[in-house]
């Protein structure tokens, strides 16, 4: 605003009368009701701050986005607000700046925000003008679904580039396996010829590197299973009994560990059509995590459960939770806090749940647990009705 303006205002107060004073300020008051319910409407947040980042106003986009009230939130400052942001990077700017930030709560999000100062024409001595900023506009726009779609895109190339990697390696580990179990094969052969006391000392030792190939062949055969995409053999299938039957196969290590198992499902769950074998994989990979993170005396609970279009399989944990820093690279090939882990864990989890049609999400924050919810579809359900009178197509945030 120039200053120029406010000058010839302010001659001009002498000669307005009351009404008009009345007129203006409901004029002002109209417009500025029009201008709130406009702001209010769009998608995207708007946030305007003072000289001082202190919040002068906010719409409802960005509450939501933020998860904080305009009433409670105006005259307090933006960086004490949104814990975690940088304000004096983001303010440093003199022109327009734009940043893409991942927000944690109250939902996990992406957004691009964009951030422009708001600039007065100020006139000092000499009748010159200067631009001196009064605050900050800021628009804040979500770019979870984009981001997503491209970090989806990453990983099918990571995934690919993984089980030609997985390949190759099974390869070259497979062809030695095979020349070892023949040499053996040769030396069981030469074995039988000699004394009893030395035939049975080398047969011992024989049988025991047998065992020993046998089981490199295994683990090498369920790396390539885990990391191959494979097509779901899908049947209808209780996801309770699934559920059930991976709890049992820990029964020893429940007890060796001394944790409780809670389970609470839900009995009126449909049948789902499932790939038994490969959602037990994924539910033996998140109680192994979930173990992994209590160490001893932890509760997990388990618990199943349904809305509208998915069944719900959740696993809460009272480990160590994770970082927020971790929670972003969760998914991440070779990715892990563990000293033994494989970092492969979630991401095979992952796969399997997205071979189905479904999605899972993960809860936690550092020293707090964590939570992690599989999503399975009704396969059998192809179509939602809506309510009379209701042409509107719903929005859909489903992946």
């Amino acid at each position: 605003m120039k200053s120029g303006f406010l000058d010839k205002l302010i001659e001009r107060l002498g000669r307005v009368g009351p009404e008009d004073v009345q007129n203006y300020l409901l004029r002002l008051a109209q417009e500025k009701g029009l201008i709130e319910t406009v702001f209010n409407s769009i998608q995207e947040g708007i946030i305007v701050t003072d000289g001082k980042a202190r919040i002068t106003y906010v719409n409802n986009a960005a509450c939501e986005l933020f998860g904080f009230e305009a009433d409670k939130s105006i005259g307090k400052r933006l960086d004490e607000r949104v814990r975690g942001l940088d304000w004096d990077a983001l303010s440093r700017s003199e022109g327009a700046l734009s940043r893409d930030m991942e927000i944690f709560y109250p939902a996990n999000k992406f957004i691009n925000f964009y951030i422009v100062p708001l600039m007065m024409e100020r006139r000092s001595d000499g009748d010159t003008s200067h631009a001196e900023p009064v605050g900050h506009a800021i628009i804040l726009r979500d770019i979870t679904e984009s981001r997503r779609t491209a970090e989806k895109t990453i990983e099918s190339e990571r995934l690919n580039a993984l089980t030609l990697l997985a390949a190759g390696v099974a390869h070259e580990i497979g062809n030695p396996l095979n020349s070892l179990h023949i040499h053996l094969q040769l030396m069981q052969r030469k074995v039988r010829k000699l004394d009893a006391n030395v035939r049975d000392e080398l047969q011992e030792s024989i049988d025991i590197a047998r065992s020993e190939i046998s089981r490199l062949d295994s683990i090498v055969s369920q790396f390539l299973k885990a990391i191959r995409p494979s097509r779901p053999q899908l049947h209808p299938e209780n996801v309770n009994a699934i559920v059930e039957e991976a709890v049992r196969f820990f029964a020893p290590e429940i007890e060796d560990r001394d944790i409780v198992v809670e389970q609470e499902l839900h009995s009126g769950l449909p049948p789902l059509e499932l790939d038994r074998d490969q959602v037990k994989q994924a539910f033996y990979n998140v109680i192994k995590n979930s173990f992994e993170a209590m160490k001893r005396r932890g509760i997990l609970r388990i618990r199943t459960d349904m809305d509208a279009r998915h069944v719900l399989v959740s696993f809460t944990d009272t480990g160590g939770g994770m970082s927020a820093e971790s929670l972003s690279r969760v998914f991440e090939p070779y990715y892990t806090t563990k000293t033994t882990g494989s970092g492969l864990g979630l991401l095979i989890v992952r796969r399997i749940v997205r071979e189905h049609g479904g999605e899972l999400a993960i809860e936690s924050s550092e020293g707090k647990g964590l939570t992690l919810t599989l999503r399975f579809p009704y396969l059998d359900k192809r179509v939602r009705m809506l309510e009379a009178g209701n042409s509107a197509p719903a929005p859909s945030s489903e992946i």
